[in-house]
Parts: structure tokens; sequence; C-alpha cells
């Protein structure tokens, strides 16, 4: 197993395995841990490594700063408090909100229950009269935090470079082509503007300059019926 050391820029393959200290796991790569997380749902649990370019804020800050300079094949027990985490706990962060905006939504705020708020995630804490307590701290805000990693190889092929950063940013393998320093993504008309936006971060990522094209009508539908 090689024993080179890892460094910012480097694209990389890990399993990991987050958990409360002394708690449940709420994060993870692996199959039987993912089966804990969702053993009261009847479906089926996939699992496969996470690849990213470390020093590019695709993983936890802290996490990504303490994998630079260990090496590939080995294994790290990381413990985190809350600042290197999910931050502490702010209680200004905790909202009275009136009842009718839940009736208005047509949403029972129930304690104990999250709901998205305009693309932020708040727990039900309490309700009374016409206020509801309302959380938008992050579930984990406050708590101490392990990951258990292993580094399982240094990611080489441009194409694979590619396909996991498609997943990461979008979640989606669209087809694509490089040429002459010129990444070309192919995809669904709705999505080009969007996914325009993105290209500093392939430049930065892979040195690549994006261009991105509407993908042929013939695919779409083949898509289509496939699905």
């Amino acid at each position: 197993m090689s024993s080179e050391n890892l460094k910012k820029g480097d694209f990389i393959e890990i399993d990991f395995t987050g958990k409360v200290k002394d708690g449940e796991v709420f994060d993870s790569t692996r199959k039987e841990d993912l089966e804990k997380m969702h053993e009261d749902h009847d479906h089926k649990v996939e699992s496969k490594p996470f690849a990213f370019c470390l020093g590019h804020e695709m993983f936890m800050k802290s996490l990504d700063e303490f994998l630079i300079g260990k090496e590939i094949g080995k294994s790290y027990n990381v413990g985190l408090e809350p600042e290197k985490a999910f931050g502490k706990r702010d209680t200004k962060l905790i909202n009275k909100i009136p009842s009718k905006v839940f009736r208005e939504q047509k949403l029972n705020p129930v304690p104990g229950v999250s709901l998205n708020f305009d693309g932020q995630i708040g727990k039900i804490l309490a309700v009374s009269g016409g206020r509801v307590m309302v959380d938008f701290n992050h579930a984990l805000s406050g708590k101490d935090v392990v990951y258990d990693l292993k580094v399982l190889k240094k990611v080489e092929d441009l194409n694979e470079k590619i396909k996991a950063l498609n997943e990461f940013f979008f979640r989606k393998d669209f087809k694509f082509e490089v040429k002459d320093k010129k990444l070309t993504l192919e995809v669904e008309k709705p999505l080009v503007k969007m996914i325009e936006l993105f290209k500093d971060k392939f430049k930065e990522n892979l040195g690549l300059d994006l261009e991105v094209k509407e993908e042929c009508a013939d695919k779409a539908v083949e898509d289509k019926k496939s699905q």
C-alpha cells in the first residue's frame, strides 16, 4: 500500500462514518452503518465511497484540513468539538412564528417535527396560543461528534474525477467529453443555465474550461422511456 502523503488538490476516495459522541450514527458511506440509520424504513440502502477534491470545500472543513498530509490506505478516528463540527447552539436561531403562517400553508406544527422554511430546516419545539417556537439550529449543533475515516485511494483517472464532481454538485451522471483542455457536459435544457454557474468550480478543481450543451432530443426521449 502506498504511503504517499495527501495534499491540497488531490482527488481522493474515502469511506467514513460520522456519529454523535457515544451516540447514534448520522452519516456514513458504509452499508452496515447506513442500515442502522434507516432501520425504521423499509427501503434498500445503497452505499458507495465518497470521492472529492481535498481543500476545495467539498467535505467538512475541519476534516478536509485533517486529511491533508495523511496517508493513502490508513484509517483515522477524529473527534470534533461543536466549534469544529456543526457549530454551537445559538439562541438567536430559535424564533417565534405566528400559528397563522402554518395554517396558511396547511401545515400542522407538531413538536419534534422538522419543516422546510424557504430552504431553512426548522424543528418545532413548542406550540402555545398563537405562537410556534421553531429552532433553526443545525440538528447536530452543540454536539461533540466522531468520524471514523479510511482513505481508500487517490483518484488519478480524469473521467472518475469528472463523475465525482457531477455527483457532488448535481447528483447526476451527465454525458461528457474532454478535448483540448475543455470539458463539455450534455444536460437537459432546463439545467443549462444553472450548470453554467459552476464553470469556476470545474476550472478550480480540474483545470478545465466548462462548456454546457443541451442534450439532443433523441437522448432525452430515451432517458424518459428508461425511467
